[in-house]
């Protein structure tokens, strides 16, 4: 998958519907910035988003993967459907990967701010002034660490992101009910 292709497909078409990048975060729910993060090819809306995103532009996931427009007799639309099922699963593979790394991250960051803490503690300066912040600040970083590891790798991190989508459903389906509504 090449990152800048598809970003400059998303933004292409954007552009065909006449749509500023703030419009259409407002439609999807998300951020400008995401938009454009997506636009120059640093990174990938989510796969519901993706999904989402197709369906508004009336074009096929494979063809954002592809970064570009097919048009393909019966036969060709076939294959292109294997691999369009590979190419998500090569998307959910590097979403995962992403998802590693960011664990990563945030072990390291809260191995490193354990040990700042402990050396201090070691030390005796917890309650000296000046390190006593600095502690505090550290055990700060491992407790919150820890609560966002903890969320993050139980289900309760999958719970809140279907909650969250849920809502964001009523919501749409509360605007088309009163003729506000986000997605045409």
């Amino acid at each position: 998958m090449d990152q800048k292709k598809i970003g400059q497909f998303l933004k292409g078409l954007r552009r065909e519907r006449a749509l500023t990048q703030g419009q259409l975060a407002e439609i999807l729910g998300v951020s400008d910035r995401s938009i454009s993060r997506w636009e120059n090819g640093v990174t990938m809306p989510d796969l519901d988003l993706l999904i989402e995103i197709a369906e508004y532009y009336d074009v096929e996931i494979g063809e954002i993967l592809d970064g570009e427009r097919k048009g393909e007799t019966m036969d060709k639309m076939k294959k292109r459907e294997e691999e369009t099922l590979r190419k998500v699963a090569d998307y959910s593979n590097a979403e995962k990967d992403l998802f590693s790394k960011r664990i990563c991250w945030l072990f390291i960051a809260g191995l490193a701010a354990l040990g700042i803490y402990m050396a201090i503690d070691i030390q005796g300066l917890t309650r000296t002034e000046g390190y006593e912040g600095v502690a505090s600040f550290m055990m700060g970083i491992v407790c919150g660490d820890l609560l966002v590891g903890a969320l993050y790798t139980s289900r309760y991190m999958a719970k809140i992101r279907a909650s969250k989508m849920r809502l964001l459903g009523r919501i749409r389906g509360a605007d088309k009910r009163t003729g506000e509504g986000h997605l045409p």
